[in-house]
């Protein structure tokens, strides 16, 4: 098996996050205006944005390919992101999902920056969400 790579997707890189969204039938795009974070093999295999937001950043589009699930590849390719940005990071979530992001250090999270907390509502308008934060500075959640 050859090694994972971790790292930051080049702006110009951008569709191929978004490949590998549509390649698992998955809805999500790559943020127009985050950081692309990856893990790849030969292919990218798991990729996320972040995004500023308030004094920290948002987390969206976590999708590790189904194959790869189990291998702690979403909670690498988050330390390793969180070693890189400070103040938290937020997140909404399907609340299937809780139990899961309980485990890589989220909680849940009441207390929103504005833009996101009127985000969440306009959301859950339509489907029902979470909104979560793990507010550990500099450091793995």
């Amino acid at each position: 098996m050859s090694s994972l790579q971790i790292s930051l997707l080049a702006d110009s890189a951008r569709p191929l996050l978004n490949k590998f969204y549509r390649q698992h039938q998955s809805p999500m795009r790559a943020a127009s205006a985050g950081q692309l974070w990856v893990i790849r093999e030969s292919e990218i295999v798991a990729g996320m944005s972040l995004t500023v937001v308030a004094h920290g950043h948002w987390l969206t589009g976590l999708l590790v390919a189904p194959e790869h699930r189990g291998r702690g590849l979403a909670r690498q390719l988050l330390e390793r992101a969180r070693q890189q940005v400070e103040g938290p990071v937020w997140l909404f979530c399907h609340p299937h999902l809780q139990a899961f992001y309980q485990r890589l250090g989220f909680s849940l999270d009441p207390d929103l920056p504005q833009p996101l907390a009127e985000r969440l509502l306009r959301y859950q308008r339509s489907k029902p969400l979470l909104a979560m934060v793990c507010g550990c500075e500099r450091q793995a959640c």
